[in-house]
């Protein structure tokens, strides 16, 4: 795939509208009173944003926010969004009632160069995730005939949906300051690493990341597995896992995956012991036992002492390192011991630290190490396809450089 895409300084934005696809996917409080209770997301945008200002482009932003599936929900407005937006940028953020109706018709028409609008929820029109053309050419078209098209929501670069690559069909379409950060970084580390390259895959499915795997023993010259689909493994190997995860249908993938690093001479390495406990429980009674010797009644929650030295020790000399799934159920402080010990193993070593999103970013997050990472992708599933080697159909519609 190719990573080289023009962004949003190799064009002249200069008096033009720009259609700027976000991700204001942010969290709000349960209770309906409209609270944002995390703003990264937005903060994340604004370098883009305020660029595009600063040229005196006039800024169409929109976003999905939620799972509306084409119904218009009022706790899943983008309202409270343009709300903080305007906050963070210090001047108004002119909000539509509609995504392509006639109020953002006409609200986009009046848009003068340094103005934003922010468009409602684009998953309120079913057009959105179904890529409908129809849909994509009404969002084109607010832009107007000399406008341009600029993504900056990577969390959202792996579907085909209207707002992500559909656009691209009748706009000039670059990159955001955002995208071109995460193309650059994990794609450079995917391309042309420093060496070595370790990878540490964690979470609880193997059938979730064997493709990264698959694609990682290509490049990496050392994997590392954690998590629960370690379990699988372990049974693939023969050994006893108790009432630990299992994922039967992938154990002859996971032999597959033993044989092919032996082959290509990519060190594999997977946890020597492990802490088990006799529930799923935050305060549940704990033993540590070698690996495949797990008793029956008891699953495994963590990984053990010895394989944290092992794992701590593979990354102190790594060139670059990527992250992606925790080691244990690191929800529970009891079983959060190996993914505090590699995220502290990370902080500490000289590698180029590549945090792949989702739970690995919340858990660097939560145990305080974000500012010691290189970089932390904004995007779980996009940012796994992009290890994966799949083409990514939002970074693909982008011109190239």
């Amino acid at each position: 795939m190719n990573y080289n895409k023009k962004t949003v300084t190799d064009i002249d934005v200069k008096g033009k509208k720009v259609l700027l696809r976000c991700d204001f996917n942010v969290p709000m409080a349960k209770d309906g009173s409209g609270k944002i209770t995390d703003d990264k997301r937005i903060r994340a945008a604004l370098p883009t944003i305020q660029y595009l200002l600063d040229q005196g482009a006039a800024v169409i932003a929109c976003s999905h926010m939620g799972k509306p599936k084409g119904e218009w929900k009022p706790e899943l407005s983008l309202a409270p969004v343009a709300a903080r937006l305007a906050e963070l940028l210090g001047k108004e953020v002119i909000m539509a009632k509609d995504i392509v109706g006639e109020d953002a018709q006409a609200k986009a028409a009046a848009l003068q160069g340094g103005q934003i609008l922010l468009l409602e929820n684009l998953r309120y029109d079913k057009g959105e995730t179904k890529n409908n053309p129809d849909f994509a050419k009404a969002l084109a078209d607010l832009a107007g005939a000399d406008g341009v098209y600029v993504s900056d929501a990577f969390g959202t670069v792996h579907r085909a949906h209207a707002s992500t690559a559909g656009v691209a069909a009748y706009l000039p379409a670059v990159s955001g300051y955002l995208i071109q950060k995460e193309l650059e970084i994990i794609g450079g580390a995917l391309a042309a690493p420093k060496r070595p390259l370790v990878a540490i895959l964690g979470g609880s499915k193997v059938s979730s990341k064997i493709g990264v795997i698959n694609n990682l023993l290509e490049i990496a010259d050392t994997v590392i597995i954690g998590g629960g689909m370690a379990y699988t493994f372990s049974a693939a190997k023969g050994g006893k896992i108790g009432d630990s995860l299992l994922e039967a249908d992938w154990m002859d993938y996971a032999n597959e995956m033993v044989e092919k690093a032996a082959a290509k001479g990519v060190k594999l390495l997977l946890p020597v012991d492990t802490v088990c406990a006799d529930a799923f429980s935050p305060d549940a009674n704990t033993q540590v036992v070698e690996s495949g010797m797990i008793p029956d009644g008891w699953q495994g929650l963590d990984i053990g002492p010895k394989t944290v030295e092992l794992y701590c020790a593979a990354v102190a000399d790594a060139g670059t390192v990527i992250w992606n799934g925790p080691m244990g159920v690191f929800e529970f402080d009891k079983f959060a011991v190996g993914t505090k010990a590699v995220a502290e193993a990370l902080s500490k070593t000289e590698a180029i630290t590549i945090i792949g999103g989702g739970d690995s970013a919340a858990a660097v997050q939560q145990l305080g190490y974000a500012d010691k990472m290189t970089h932390i992708s904004t995007g779980g599933g996009a940012s796994l396809e992009f290890m994966e080697g799949k083409e990514l159909p939002g970074v693909a519609a982008l011109l190239d450089k």
